[in-house]
């Protein structure tokens, strides 16, 4: 399982959401350099539940390598949800008052789309190889 590339890539792109459950959104800092107001993505209902389904398919990638086809469909299924997240946060972003400052964080699920998007090609290159390899076989099998 860890010997294959697309499971370190799962593995970061499921860190990067995790890691979102814990840190701010955006913050509206004060005069004296202290915050004001901390924005949680967890404070808004949608963005939790966003979130948390994004981590399941995320770890059900992970687990799943021994159906190579479950786990490339779940991977890209991550990374169409994980998109439609950054798209919600730009509109938030571009929408949101100049006041506040949004954080790093905001940029981790376009991350964790190209790593889902490259777990998902590595495990399409491990299927067309599984593929050749059997047809190999049942070719060499036939000829005798």
């Amino acid at each position: 399982m860890w010997q294959r590339i697309q499971t370190l890539y799962l593995a970061l792109a499921t860190g990067l959401i995790a890691a979102m459950l814990f840190s701010l959104k955006a913050v509206v800092p004060g005069p004296d350099g202290a915050f004001l107001q901390e924005v949680r993505y967890t404070a808004y209902l949608p963005y939790l539940i966003l979130l948390i389904v994004i981590v399941l398919l995320d770890l059900l990638a992970l687990t799943t390598f021994r159906f190579r086809v479950f786990q490339m469909r779940t991977a890209v299924l991550a990374a169409l949800i994980t998109l439609a997240l950054q798209a919600w946060i730009a509109v938030d972003y571009f929408t949101a008052d100049s006041s506040l400052v949004f954080r790093l964080t905001a940029v981790f699920p376009i991350v964790a789309v190209i790593f889902d998007l490259l777990a998902a090609r590595g495990i399409a290159s491990d299927i067309m190889v599984a593929e050749s390899v059997n047809h190999l076989r049942t070719r060499k099998k036939n000829r005798k």
